[in-house]
């Protein structure tokens, strides 16, 4: 069974409960709906999420 206090959102989101939680491994990095914890996660190569990541910063994906 996983820890839910692997856990973590972003500072951002203050007290939100609709948020994206995220949770880093040692190469993958998964992602989940914090109002449906147990409804699955999206897990992907940690270098893909560095990808993602910086396009989303860089303005690609509006």
């Amino acid at each position: 069974m996983k820890n839910n206090t692997d856990w973590f959102k972003s500072s951002f989101s203050g007290h939100e409960q609709a948020c994206v939680e995220v949770r880093t491994m040692s190469s993958t990095v998964s992602a989940r709906d914090s109002k449906d914890r147990n409804g699955g996660e999206l897990t992907v190569p940690a270098a893909g999420w560095s990808a993602f990541v910086a396009g989303v910063t860089a303005g690609e994906f509006e």
